[in-house]
């Protein structure tokens, strides 16, 4: 017997439990009529109902709604939509597409599931899932709103982090948010304060060359459901009861959650492309359209790109991060190609985007961590210019020319010394902190930092596109052996500079991120572009713990330091980039107070005090190919020998880091810093800081 149906409500979007039903609402403009689609289960060739929408009755302005009683959470629903095809006018209505919902909360994929098929097979289509928020308990927990100055931010994939079976987490969960929870203990030991997920929206692994799996997760399909395998569950809504619990139990271990979002295209790729969603609804609003409105724009060099600066669409983005930050209680945003975001319907960059200026003034996210990858596939680079005031950005440059530096090439000296005291000639702005400067030396678009120091070319060949995909412009070097080599020598070297690029990243002004695994030196063979491989390759092997337990521990003690967190691991007031920030600072070279700032000049040193320390730090940074002796300051304490070593990356473990007040005396005024190496000294002031600077 057929269930009665009311009209609904326009308001909220999506599929809303409510007593005795769910009331369901999307957004179609252009649309004649549209259908709601019950199943049973998420492989079912048939709706078990359909409910046809009256476009009298069900229908306000633009807005299409109903309420159908007797269902609750964990229905399966999906849309068939009627209109005109007419990809002149930017129109492609298709009713013979199954539709998932733009604001569903979950999103169930068929064990068959088919993007050839693009979803005119009812059996293999991806359908939406009602889910009620309300029937969760946060236990009290918070997003944790932890201070930029005091973040040190790991990226990391869900599924990588414990996939590979040397993880020890149980092969039911392997690779799952129930998954990372085991792990978070390692986590804290490594010292890291947030992790930042690459993609978990809901997205298609198929959208990928043939034959591969999209493994990055950067194909949306959904901007509200969390990614169905990665939950340790078949069960439709189980993948969002399962997010909470990991988010619950970082924030419990004192760790943020940052998402790193696509709101610069969908899956749904360019005009020969599947229609899952989006396209279905209405096309022209969503997308940004080339002039003849049959084709896509692709500043997002993937196919097509969201219009970001739609009002329906403005609405969409900023409903998705109030989401995500009221009901998943994540912590911040990192925004992948964030320049799309100011681009108009045409594809001109906006002086004042709207979309830009929506979540920076929204109170809900007031508070959260933004960060921008200021850049697109369309050139449009934003670095130090990004719109707002609260935005923090990907800092390329630091990357860039952190790399040049380590490499010894020419020229890179002066802009290497700007990225490591905040990168002013970037970010010019007097009134902003150091830490709108993400910095950074790996991510996962790019080499490992291993294959940093061991490729001089990418090897992309197993990616199927003859490797010609991937950057080309990877400022490389590998220390004398292409790839893997049992030459201790060469290892040695590799090592010094992976705890160079460590050091740098951890020590400079801005906020800090590395990639997982960087601390073991994960490897993934000189493939710079390993978007598409769903394999160990890309998997964190937990033998390299032991492989490269050197590593692990120097970057546990930098992080420790920079935190400054005492034997207890509380931290203190302030960082110790916070403390060289506010500091006196002066540049030496090899002479005190004389550095070298000529473009065939590889070495630089600087010393800053640290009043709240009563003590001064000494930095010594050494790129050329042979050893430098640097002058050292005297300092006026009486002590005889004042200065303490805290690191020198030249040197073997335990001697290449110390904890901070266990560092050994140096005897000499003097100190050697050996071939492209890295060293911090330190010595207790007296009342007058230094006698010579």
């Amino acid at each position: 017997m057929k269930r009665p149906r009311s009209r609904g409500r326009s308001s909220p979007l999506g599929a809303t439990p409510a007593g005795i039903g769910v009331n369901f609402s999307v957004y179609s403009r252009n649309a004649s009529d549209m259908d709601l689609l019950l199943f049973d289960r998420e492989d079912d060739a048939r709706p078990a109902r359909v409910i046809s929408l009256d476009p009298f009755i069900n229908r306000t302005y633009h807005y299409w709604h109903v309420f159908v009683p007797g269902i609750q959470a964990g229905q399966i629903y999906g849309y068939r939509v009627q209109g005109p095809f007419e990809p002149s006018a930017g129109l492609r209505f298709d009713d013979s597409k199954i539709l998932l919902d733009p604001y569903g909360r979950a999103v169930v994929v068929p064990r068959n599931y088919s993007r050839d098929e693009a979803q005119s097979n009812a059996a293999t289509a991806m359908k939406s899932v009602v889910v009620d928020t309300s029937l969760y308990d946060w236990e009290g927990d918070t997003p944790l709103m932890r201070p930029p100055s005091q973040t040190i931010i790991y990226e990391m994939h869900v599924k990588g982090f414990t996939q590979h079976p040397s993880s020890g987490v149980e092969e039911d969960r392997r690779g799952t948010y129930r998954g990372l929870i085991e792990k978070i203990p390692y986590l804290q030991d490594l010292g890291v304060s947030a992790v930042e997920l690459l993609p978990v929206f809901q997205f298609d692994a198929q959208d990928c060359p043939p034959g591969r799996v999209n493994y990055w997760g950067y194909a949306p399909v959904s901007f509200f459901a969390p990614h169905q395998a990665y939950s340790s569950s078949r069960d439709s809504v189980t993948p969002v009861s399962e997010f909470r619990d990991m988010v619950k139990a970082l924030h419990k271990a004192g760790i943020e959650v940052i998402l790193d979002v696509v709101f610069n295209h969908t899956a749904e790729g360019d005009q020969s492309g599947p229609t899952f969603c989006f396209r279905g609804f209405d096309n022209n609003a969503y997308y940004v359209l080339e002039g003849e409105r049959s084709r896509y724009a692709n500043f997002s060099g993937t196919g097509n790109t969201l219009n970001a600066n739609h009002p329906i669409v403005r609405r969409l983005i900023v409903d998705s991060l109030r989401y995500w930050v009221q009901e998943m209680h994540v912590d911040g945003f990192r925004f992948d190609l964030a320049s799309i975001l100011a681009r108009d319907s045409s594809g001109h960059v906006m002086a004042n985007p709207p979309v830009l200026w929506d979540i920076e003034s929204d109170p809900v996210l007031a508070g959260t961590k933004m960060i921008a990858e200021a850049w697109d596939a369309g050139g449009l680079y934003q670095v130090g210019s990004f719109v707002g005031d609260s935005w923090r950005e990907w800092n390329g440059r630091f990357r860039d020319d952190a790399r040049s530096f380590f490499r010894g090439d020419e020229g890179a000296l002066q802009h290497f010394a700007d990225r490591l005291l905040g990168s002013h000639e970037i970010f010019c702005h007097e009134e902003r902190e150091a830490e709108q400067s993400v910095n950074f030396v790996t991510c996962h678009d790019g080499f490992t930092l291993n294959d940093l120091v061991s490729y001089n070319q990418k090897h992309n060949e197993s990616n199927g596109e003859n490797n010609r995909d991937g950057g080309d412009d990877n400022r490389s070097w590998n220390c004398g052996v292409e790839g893997q080599t049992d030459d201790p020598a060469i290892e040695d070297l590799r090592n010094r500079q992976v705890k160079n690029f460590m050091t740098v990243t951890l020590l400079s002004l801005g906020l800090p991120m590395f990639t997982m695994g960087d601390e073991v030196r994960r490897t993934q063979l000189g493939n710079n572009n390993a978007y598409c491989h769903d394999a160990q390759g890309n998997w964190f092997d937990w033998s390299l713990l032991k492989k490269h337990e050197d590593i692990h521990r120097f970057v546990k003690l930098l992080i420790a330091r920079r935190l400054r967190r005492d034997a207890s691991g509380l931290r203190q007031r302030m960082t110790l980039t916070e403390l060289i920030a506010k500091s006196a600072k002066g540049w030496h070279g090899v002479k005190l107070d004389q550095p070298d700032w000529s473009s065939h000049s590889h070495s630089i040193a600087f010393s800053a005090e640290l009043p709240q320390e009563n003590a001064l730090a000494y930095f010594i940074f050494n790129a050329y190919w042979e050893a430098l002796d640097f002058e050292l300051p005297d300092v006026a304490n009486g002590q005889e020998g004042p200065w303490r070593r805290w690191i020198d990356t030249s040197l073997p473990t335990p001697q290449d880091i110390v904890p901070w007040q266990e560092s050994p005396f140096v005897a000499e005024q003097t100190y050697q810093a050996r071939p492209r190496s890295m060293v911090v000294l330190w010595a207790r002031a007296g009342n007058d800081v230094l006698a010579s600077t």
